[in-house]
């Protein structure tokens, strides 16, 4: 493996942002439910302050991204972070840079005094569970995810 290095995104990087999320996307057969812009993830990522983005470098060159944020929890009194998305593009894949990249999210995490590092899997995606789960990470039993958004969001908010 060559040595895989870390930075934190810049508003010059939102290019290649939306292009990681667009990979992704099409990766997990999601690309039509893609809105984002480049406009929108300036502003909600650099204006509002609402997530970060580390890339992983192979070679002075992003071969992947993480976009994660922090959340909260009640029991432990304490943030945690939150991984939306971790992408590494498929030419690299095999090399250990998925988990390079979870490691790095863990020690941001532990370094911020965050009590979890948390994310979501699509249920269909085998390679991914396996890998989370050969990390030690738990599946959340007896949790459903819900979702409100579009009309539904808009209806519930108007009510």
């Amino acid at each position: 493996m060559c040595e895989l290095t870390f930075r934190y995104a810049t508003e010059s990087d939102v290019p290649k942002i939306l292009y990681f999320i667009k990979e992704l996307a099409s990766y997990e057969h999601m690309l039509d439910e893609v809105v984002a812009t480049e406009e929108l993830l300036q502003e909600w990522i650099f204006k509002h302050k609402k997530a970060e983005v580390i890339f992983a470098i192979e070679n002075e060159e992003e071969i992947g991204f993480a976009l994660f944020f922090h959340n909260f929890s009640t029991f432990l009194g304490r943030s945690g972070v939150y991984l939306e998305d971790l992408y590494v593009k498929p030419e690299c894949r095999g090399k250990g840079y998925g988990k390079a990249v979870l490691k790095e999210l863990a020690r941001i995490a532990v370094e911020r005094g965050c009590g979890r590092l948390e994310w979501w899997c699509l249920d269909w995606n085998k390679p991914s569970i396996d890998f989370y789960l050969s990390l030690g990470a738990e599946p959340m039993k007896d949790w459903t995810v819900y979702r409100a958004t579009g009309e539904t969001l808009d209806k519930l908010a108007s009510e």
